[in-house]
């Protein structure tokens, strides 16, 4: 019964990775602007996270310190998110996804700062083997250099809320730090519209496909996603987690391949890299399990 229950939870947590994955999807089929499209999705899935703590009875206060952080990192994923659309726009759902798997770089930078631990000699070598891989996106697609950067930068803002989010799940529930995250990008968008020259009512119309794909981006892909992926947690440890996670690409790539065709499809060199890419972040997920055992 319990091996039944964990397989349960790993078809589960696969089930999510494949929804992540189809949010580049939504990004491309959705017509509004990226920042639109963030904004419409914040607030569907901040709405959602409300009620379903409000159904479970979940206390949803929060201290004003946490509060302030939560929001402030909510910043950082709405402007994560906008730049991830928007590659998606200048480019396609293949090479943003690819581009964006260099996040696991910037976190092996970024993460001994803000935790105050040493840098392993494995992840310079796994992050000189990253670099080498977006040299091939960038050698061989050059085109669309454009997307390629805006992704780069979005991998970087979602390595750095990633830390941060680190350190604050040591602190509050993960239920009530995506609430208030997702309300304070929300609010950082209508802030921006409201000072913005540009803010023109009708670019907030839609049509009704539209409006299904945000619902499902807000609902599905963002609220249920994030329920799901702390559920999973009960049953299966981190690193199969996050190995998992890390598929989203893959997946997102073959959706992509699937409902575009030739629109999506790549040179080698493109794919050459995403592998080298995809490869580094399994090696690094075997030497953290390797050290973990050491330990």
């Amino acid at each position: 019964m319990k091996q039944l229950l964990k397989y349960k939870y790993f078809l589960l947590l696969h089930l999510v990775v494949l929804i992540f994955g189809f949010t580049a999807i939504l990004g491309k089929l959705i017509i509004l602007d990226s920042q639109n499209i963030v904004w419409y999705r914040m607030l569907i899935a901040s709405i959602s996270i409300f009620i379903y703590l409000i159904i479970r009875k979940i206390n949803y206060k929060i201290s004003l310190q946490g509060l302030l952080k939560t929001l402030g990192i909510g910043v950082i994923i709405a402007a994560h998110w906008i730049l991830f659309f928007e590659a998606i726009k200048q480019s396609n759902v293949s090479i943003t996804l690819a581009a964006l798997s260099s996040a696991s770089m910037f976190t092996a930078l970024i993460e001994p700062i803000f935790f105050k631990r040493k840098i392993y000699f494995y992840e310079l070598i796994l992050g000189a083997l990253v670099t080498l891989g977006l040299y091939f996106i960038f050698r061989f697609e050059t085109a669309q250099w454009l997307g390629i950067t805006l992704a780069i930068l979005s991998a970087f803002l979602a390595s750095l809320f990633t830390v941060l989010n680190g350190k604050m799940i040591t602190k509050y529930p993960s239920n009530l730090i995506s609430l208030y995250e997702l309300f304070g990008g929300f609010i950082a968008i209508s802030i921006y519209f409201i000072f913005s020259e540009n803010l023109l009512l009708s670019s907030f119309k839609m049509n009704l496909s539209d409006f299904i794909y945000l619902m499902i981006l807000g609902i599905i892909c963002t609220a249920f996603a994030f329920v799901a992926s702390v559920e999973v947690m009960k049953e299966l440890s981190p690193f199969t987690v996050s190995l998992s996670i890390n598929l989203e690409p893959v997946y997102g790539i073959i959706l992509a391949y699937i409902l575009f065709g030739e629109e999506e499809k790549m040179s080698t060199g493109f794919y050459f890299g995403a592998i080298m890419i995809l490869f580094s972040i399994g090696l690094n997920m075997f030497f953290k399990k390797l050290r973990k055992r050491k330990k």
